[in-house]
């Protein structure tokens, strides 16, 4: 038995690393199929990998990074040709993710975000903070070796930085989502989920493409999927209203039609942003809320069945002594 689990760990442990390399190298894809041009720097505004990095680590460990930085290596070599530069970009998307789950996991973070705190957690140490890392090392990098001017240091690195924290925020929750997600499952509601699926499908894209500023029509949605399906609707939801976002803001169309680069960005990050943070917090505070409002029920109950059974026994009649003759 000892020298089958020795044979199988590190069997599974390559199993694992392509996985993850895998998985990160597709959300990569992804992220490429739609970007901006910023002060003539190519950046993502969605950049899906990090995401995928931060919920491997949560949901598998530390073991994992090993396939986060081979996934890193493999959108380098489909960009660009290696050089010793790369090592930079290589180490900063493969050192944000790990570090952000370091502190995610010195912070008692739990992956079931049933918590107001969790939600924070992820906001400001898993996506803000630890994002920090591969925007300041990526840009530093491009700095160092001549592809990125002084003058355009900062616009590059705040893009940079809002991509990889919006993966995380978007893509993390979803994906932690989905791994909790057990069958069959008994939806009594199944029929309003259906009408907000449909209305979210025509509402999303008339919203991001109409020539009109109406994207603040959206949060309603995120609202109604918040309060009924909590984390689950606002997060498919926010992730499927920001794709909708990105691929209007990256053909110029709808309320993105007349703006420059830096404006595009900076509107379609702060719409992304904001749609991120209300859907993730709103449904945070919900379930917390329903969570508490349970916890009180069942202790409710028992202290109703601790009083019947107390009622019971002091109404029952005292038997008699009884007396012997001897």
């Amino acid at each position: 038995m000892v020298a089958r689990q020795d044979l199988r760990t590190p069997a599974v442990f390559v199993l694992e690393t392509l996985a993850v390399a895998a998985c990160y190298y597709a959300g990569g894809r992804l992220g490429l199929l739609r970007d901006l041009t910023v002060s003539g720097a190519v950046v993502s505004p969605l950049w899906p990998p990090t995401g995928v990095a931060v919920a491997c680590l949560l949901v598998l460990g530390l073991r994992c990074w090993a396939g986060i930085a081979l996934g890193a290596l493999l959108i380098l070599v489909h960009l660009t040709s290696l050089r010793w530069a790369s090592l930079g970009v290589l180490a900063g998307n493969t050192l944000a993710p790990v570090c952000g789950y370091l502190l995610l996991r010195r912070a008692g973070f739990r992956i079931e975000l049933s918590r107001l705190r969790d939600c924070l957690y992820l906001v400001f140490l898993g996506a803000f903070s630890a994002m920090l890392i591969s925007s300041t090392t990526g840009a530093l990098t491009l700095f160092a070796t001549g592809d990125l001017p002084a003058d355009d240091f900062w616009g590059v690195w705040l893009a940079w930085w809002v991509g990889d924290a919006m993966g995380v925020l978007l893509v993390t929750p979803v994906l932690l989502v989905l791994y909790r997600a057990r069958a069959p499952v008994h939806w009594a509601r199944w029929k309003e989920a259906v009408g907000l699926a449909v209305i979210t499908a025509v509402l999303v894209p008339l919203a991001t493409h109409s020539p009109g500023s109406v994207l603040f029509s959206i949060y309603p949605l995120l609202i109604w999927a918040a309060l009924r399906f909590e984390l689950t609707g606002s997060m498919l939801c926010a992730l499927f209203a920001s794709v909708m976002a990105t691929t209007a803001a990256t053909d110029r169309i709808g309320p993105f039609r007349h703006l420059t680069d830096v404006q595009v960005m900076i509107n379609l990050q702060a719409f992304n942003m904001a749609m991120a943070l209300t859907a993730l917090l709103l449904s945070a505070v919900i379930t917390e809320q329903h969570n508490t409002r349970r916890s009180v029920e069942r202790a409710c109950q028992e202290l109703v069945e601790v009083l019947e059974h107390l009622t019971a026994g002091e109404s029952a009649p005292a038997r008699p002594p009884r007396h012997t003759d001897e």
